[in-house]
């Protein structure tokens, strides 16, 4: 991942029309690729209120996901096998942490909690790597950091109605913050991933990975499995629960993983990241519009300091990492 590159004018360096252009683009890949992430929740959780377990959502999404990125994938590792094996190791723990632990962990929290809510507490994974550095390294973050810290805490508390009369289910904040920890996992994750191995390549093994984790503790019974054939209710409309699914396949996971890649190219993973994180605003607005759910003010309220808090941890360039 790159910065857009600078052209030197004299002693003043100026972005040339190339790099401003790039960057326009890859802000509004990026903006696109969060509206489409917003939008799995609330899908997700049509299929849920229709009769589907959070696991065979997840099942779907994923498995659906790996079998259109299959092709592409074997297309660009011809004659680039052993990457699979060298890489093996990263490809496990993307898809354990990452695409299942993460997914698994939010569906099952907005099975109890708005979409919103759940989004907002899962967003706290930044500010638990700060406290997972500093308890392992024994290394305090800067005061920028500690900061956007107590910010979050204080929106956290907010969101969760402790000091008001919003109701919160247990079991839903705890599912989100599993998912929290998960995508904590995966920050740390992709810092670790080198040239050798290319998103598209990472993205789809996680599919896979993920698919075949998910199935695996179905058919044990540690993740129950139900699926409906009812229909699926979106905006007050009934529709065939096939359409829903295909949407969830594509839209929210194919699509928004591969403009998330292309946004991050453009504009560098740091920059593409703050833009991520109006994918909780598009998730609030898309479930109002498709579900009728919306938080409290109180608990919007709390959503930006969650949110404001994140960007200060996010700004900090100090920061120790894993």
């Amino acid at each position: 991942m790159t910065e857009p590159s600078l052209a030197s004018t004299g002693s003043i360096a100026v972005p040339t029309r190339a790099a401003q252009s790039g960057a326009g683009a890859g802000i509004l890949i990026a903006l696109l690729s969060a509206a489409m992430f917003g939008l799995s929740g609330p899908f997700a959780k049509a299929l849920m209120e229709a009769g589907w377990s959070p696991g065979a959502a997840v099942l779907v999404r994923v498995g659906g996901a790996a079998l259109v990125m299959l092709i592409p994938s074997i297309l660009m590792l011809r004659g680039r096998w052993s990457l699979l094996f060298r890489k093996g190791r990263m490809l496990v723990a993307y898809g354990v942490i990452a695409i299942a632990g993460a997914q698994v962990s939010f569906f099952n929290a907005v099975q109890t909690l708005t979409v919103g809510v759940a989004l907002l507490i899962e967003y706290l994974a930044p500010v638990l790597l700060v406290l997972a550095v500093w308890i392992i390294r024994r290394r305090r973050p800067g005061w920028l950091t500690i900061g956007g810290a107590v910010l979050a805490m204080i929106g956290m508390v907010l969101v969760l109605g402790i000091i008001g009369e919003v109701s919160i289910s247990v079991p839903g904040v705890l599912w989100a913050l599993t998912a929290a920890v998960c995508l904590a996992g995966y920050f740390v994750l992709s810092a670790r991933v080198d040239d050798e191995l290319p998103p598209i390549i990472l993205a789809s093994g996680g599919f896979v990975t993920g698919a075949v984790t998910i199935g695996l503790l179905g058919l044990v019974g540690l993740l129950p499995m139900r699926f409906s054939d009812q229909p699926v209710t979106i905006v007050g409309w009934e529709t065939h629960w096939i359409w829903p699914v295909l949407f969830l396949i594509l839209v929210p996971t194919v699509f928004a993983y591969i403009s998330g890649i292309v946004a991050a190219g453009k504009l560098g993973s740091r920059i593409a990241s703050f833009v991520g994180l109006t994918e909780v605003m598009f998730a609030v607005l898309a479930s109002w519009l498709l579900l009728a759910e919306l938080p409290t003010f109180i608990q919007l309220l709390g959503g930006l300091g969650i949110v404001a808090g994140v960007v200060l941890v996010r700004a900090d360039r100090n920061q120790a990492s894993l």
